[in-house]
């Protein structure tokens, strides 16, 4: 006869964000064995109903852990090396960030954001063995003030929980999924401009010995003046030198994990030069911290002269590091090129893709990918079900680029890197699917954009996506011992040529599209002063671009009036408007002008269609002198 011990249980509270747990649990009745029945029947008039609830979910917990679930057909859409599947636990529990998995299979996922305290987070139970999630509860008493939370991480015995501004924790206690422990907080960013920063994620990596370590990420892309040009910064414009977001910004701090209430200058920073870590953690290889670096964005946007819109698409490297005490990775002063397979000197302080001049003096990555594949999170394998050659590398998942226009957006994949004594070998694509489309012209194309990484118990590696919240869970099924470089070849010839991995041809692989973010900055740099942000003018000398005729109309009439510039009276929506628009034909190329264009003709209501490059060069060639 089994022997339970039971401690006390708190189910959590029904409201509309959370599924009813008694109910989902009493559906799974029917899957009990017999002798649950017996045993409830007999013993019903001595159990509370929410004790017999906590025997039911440590049967079902206990039940089959050991034995591999079914896969789903098709493995959930995802394309595997041989003899790995995967099963989809869940398919949409909503936007979701990185995610966590406990000793008893429970996993955890961190929302990208909660509101009027209503629970960013969301505990997700398997009753019956079959891998799906039976039970799903919202919790989480904290508000987040961002929008790019992530970070949830199971350690010592704790939920470690990160938002913008702070990292919280609770006490997981046996049996529960919901923790009814006090939540603890263990850290507060107090910079009075923490929602509106950039880069101000705050997963935490724990070494094993008492220390916590949180990166703060540099609040502007490039190192220009925040105050002046805003995060993005401004077309030619210089970095601040030095740059004052190196002091509290751009690096890594240690802090004490288990005391509560601590603030930045608690800790102790531990390295710097890093601009946005979203994933970190610790190394059980080396006994080192690593964390993946989301690189410099708008190379070409900003600094036209200097790199070409491909350049801008593969540059810089997004990056794998080896975090140690005292470590300067070079932001916002270096870049990592893995082109050229060294650092250089950023635009904005004297580079020109070539120079490496101060850039020399700072940390290599362990390895560079191509640029602004977005990497979110890291995991060092342990378990023992996947072939043993997992066990000593990393794998990174990709969440996807936003800004490689006109080329093909890219990433959307978890890539493996092996890694020997530290030094990395070839990274390879482990797992792909998620896109759901040959090529991905806007990042809104891709179906699914891999986020989470955590590890099961038995050895499964579950995968979260961010733009439904769907969670699979990929497992090894073949002969551990047969796998090698058959299968690992054979995956390559399946993924090699996709356009959203491959490094795109230069000039062949452009789509010829205008880039909706570009023109967005772009817009904001040249036009938002007279026109205003929301494109409605300023009622008096500059028109209103919302809902006008000359923008929605023929095209021609505004890539002209971009490119020349615009002297004497205007009709616009029935009012005169007699301004000065300069022109830009010597300032912005054809791709800047068809970003601008397609911008300002798909804002403020407008519905017009985009303009290319191609179109621009024709319109110039025809209105330029």
């Amino acid at each position: 006869m089994r022997v339970f011990r039971f401690s006390k249980v708190k189910l959590p509270a029904q409201n509309a964000n959370t599924t009813n747990y008694s109910q989902k649990t009493m559906i799974s009745l029917h899957r009990l064995p017999k002798f649950v029945y017996l045993k409830f029947s007999a013993c019903q008039k001595y159990l509370s109903y929410s004790l017999f609830i906590f025997l039911l979910i440590s049967i079902s917990c206990e039940n089959k852990q050991n034995e591999l679930p079914a896969s789903d057909v098709g493995n959930g859409g995802l394309i595997l090396p041989a003899g790995f599947e995967a099963l989809v636990v869940i398919d949409s529990v909503g936007p979701t960030r990185h995610i966590a998995v406990n000793d008893n299979g429970d996993i955890y996922a961190k929302l990208r954001f909660s509101r009027d305290k209503q629970g960013g987070t969301i505990g997700l139970r398997d009753l019956n063995g079959d891998g799906k999630a039976d039970s799903v509860v919202r919790f989480g008493d904290y508000e987040d003030v961002g929008g790019s939370a992530v970070g949830v991480t199971i350690y010592n015995g704790y939920l470690y929980t990160s938002t913008v501004n702070q990292v919280l924790r609770n006490k997981l206690s046996p049996g529960e999924l919901v923790p009814s422990s006090k939540t603890e907080v263990i850290l507060t960013d107090n910079h009075p401009n923490v929602a509106r920063n950039w880069h101000t994620t705050k997963p935490a990596a724990f070494d094993g010995k008492g220390n916590m370590y949180i990166p703060f990420g540099s609040p502007s892309d490039a190192g220009q003046d925040i105050e002046i040009y805003g995060p993005t910064g401004t077309p030619e414009g210089k970095g601040l030198d030095p740059s004052p977001e190196r002091e509290m910004n751009a690096g890594v701090w240690k802090f004490d994990a288990n005391r509560e209430g601590q603030v930045q200058s608690d800790g102790v920073k531990f390295a710097t030069g890093l601009r946005s870590i979203v994933g970190m953690t610790w190394s059980p290889l080396d006994d080192q911290l690593y964390g993946v670096v989301n690189g410099i964005d708008n190379f070409h946007t900003l600094y036209p002269k200097l790199y070409s819109s491909w350049q801008a698409a593969v540059l810089p490297s997004e990056k794998l590091v080896k975090i140690t005490e005292g470590a300067d990775f070079g932001w916002p002063y270096a870049y990592y090129d893995h082109l050229q397979g060294k650092n250089v000197l950023s635009p904005g302080y004297g580079g020109d893709g070539k120079i490496v001049g101060r850039a020399a003096k700072f940390d290599l990555p362990v390895v560079g990918f191509p640029g602004h594949w977005a990497p979110m999170e890291l995991l060092f394998y342990q378990g023992d079900q996947f072939p043993s050659r997992y066990k000593e590398g990393v794998f990174i998942a990709f969440h996807g680029s936003t800004d490689r226009s006109p080329y093909p957006q890219s990433g959307f994949i978890v890539a493996f890197v092996p890694l020997a004594d530290g030094i990395a070998g070839d990274w390879e694509v482990f797992s792909d699917g998620f896109a759901g489309v040959d090529t991905v012209e806007n990042t809104g194309d891709a179906l699914y954009r891999p986020m989470g990484l955590a590890e099961g118990p038995d050895g499964s590696l579950y995968i979260s996506d961010s733009n439904k919240g769907k969670i699979w869970r990929v497992m090894y099924k073949g002969s551990k011992a047969e796998f090698g470089e058959k299968q690992l070849k054979e995956m390559d010839q399946l993924t090699a040529d996709k356009t959203y991995i491959k490094t795109p041809v230069e000039g062949v692989d452009n789509l010829d599209k205008g880039s909706l973010l570009e023109g967005g900055i772009l817009y904001n740099t040249y036009c938002a002063t007279c026109h205003q942000r929301n494109g409605q003018g300023d009622n008096n000398r500059f028109p209103p671009l919302a809902q006008s005729e000359r923008v929605i109309g023929d095209p021609e009439i505004l890539v002209e009036s971009i490119l020349n510039g615009i002297q004497g009276e205007i009709t616009v929506r029935g009012k005169t408007f007699n301004g000065y628009m300069p022109p830009h034909a010597n300032i912005l190329d054809d791709l800047a002008v068809a970003s601008i264009t397609t911008y300002i003709r798909s804002r403020w209501g407008n519905k017009a269609s985009p303009i290319s490059p191609s179109e621009v060069t024709k319109i110039r060639a025809k209105v330029v002198k």
